[in-house]
């Protein structure tokens, strides 16, 4: 009986190569419908769908700590020249802004850690308005359920994207149709900067086993990065074959960690999570009118600035427009730089205020 059952599994290079291939065809199917982060969500759809089945199979430590140092010098790449410029400009109004973004994600946390039905830290990380690949990847330094927060994340995500879309196509006429990536592996990449990016993100990675802070292989690359990048020392340059690996290596890591149990944890908790979105959304279009009143910003330079989507997603939006490019990128690079060192600290108080009754869906 052993040898039947045996022989009835694929063995694990083969199931490795069935989930590598059902990822390809998924991030195909969400980049044809332009949908952003297609390369994350593409192999943590296709990881789930292979442990929901029973494949044993997992991304090593490794594996999620170097994909993560390249999350940590993508950020990085964001602080430039023109875009600290513009922070120092308009520093006072872009700090409130941020400021009022930042709390109201951990309002809305809080409410939903209290009278939801998730746990403080899932809660908090999962409505935090930061990057969704660097919420996940920092949930689970903080002791959250990456895999709910991964959900959240990209359930917003989702809800950002359309709105955002619905509002420039009534703002400007068209929607996110031309938005999509390029297919291009990025191999023609310069080769100093990149092999000096790639040095960074593994030394990084290396070094951050001996700093005792949480999530460190992913702030040791960003920090550094970004004071080199800043002061034109570096040039940050990820080539995409790596942030799609990176992408691919978070997506299997949280993919195939999903059960059966937490699925459907999962979709009980989507009407909460839905409203507790669209509460956050229009708080967030609060900070928006502090813009207009303050700046004199335009009403969709506004509204991107402080949508709670990721940095990625945001910018492709806004480079299909007209609008303020500089400044949009400068607050939302401010409010993810925000989000990552204020995050754990709003994430403990979250947790303090949670409903005892909350347990988390199974372990990971």
């Amino acid at each position: 009986m052993p040898q039947s059952s045996s022989r009835s599994q694929p063995t694990r290079p083969l199931q490795w190569l069935l989930v590598i291939g059902l990822s390809i065809l998924l991030c195909i199917a969400l980049e044809l419908a332009s949908f952003p982060a297609a390369m994350l969500l593409g192999p943590m759809l296709g990881g789930a769908a292979f442990a929901l089945r029973g494949a044993e199979l997992h991304v090593p430590e490794w594996g999620f700590t170097l994909s993560k140092a390249v999350i940590g010098a993508m950020v990085a790449r964001a602080i430039t020249p023109a875009t600290l410029a513009t922070m120092l400009q308009d520093w006072p109004v872009m700090l409130l802004t941020v400021g009022i973004i930042v709390l109201s994600g951990a309002l809305t946390g809080a409410v939903l850690a209290r009278f939801g039905s998730l746990p403080g830290s899932t809660a908090a990380w999962g409505t935090i308005p930061g990057g969704a690949a660097a919420m996940t990847a920092l949930a689970q330094a903080y002791g959250a359920d990456m895999r709910m927060v991964a959900f959240m994340q990209y359930l917003r995500m989702s809800l950002v994207i359309l709105s955002a879309s619905v509002v420039s196509r009534l703002l400007i006429g068209h929607g996110m149709g031309d938005v999509a990536q390029t297919w291009s592996l990025g191999l023609h990449t310069p080769f100093g900067p990149t092999v000096a990016t790639l040095a960074l993100i593994a030394g990084g990675a290396f070094f951050s086993r001996f700093v005792r802070i949480p999530a460190s292989d992913m702030l040791l690359p960003m920090i550094v990065g970004a004071v080199l990048g800043s002061t034109g020392v570096l040039e940050i340059t990820v080539p995409k074959w790596t942030l799609w690996l990176a992408y691919a290596c978070i997506g299997w890591y949280v993919g195939l960690r999903f059960t059966l149990s937490m699925v459907r944890y999962a979709f009980r908790a989507i009407p909460q999570l839905l409203l507790s979105t669209t509460v956050l959304i229009v708080l967030c279009c609060g900070a928006a009118w502090v813009l207009m009143q303050q700046l004199g910003l335009d009403v969709l330079s506004a509204y991107l600035s402080t949508s709670p989507g990721g940095l990625d997603t945001v910018a492709a939006i806004a480079l299909s427009t007209n609008c303020d490019v500089a400044f949009i990128l400068a607050l939302q690079t401010l409010r993810l730089f925000s989000v990552i060192f204020v995050g754990p600290v709003l994430a403990r108080l979250i947790c303090r205020i949670g409903r005892p009754g909350a347990i988390p869906p199974g372990p990971l």
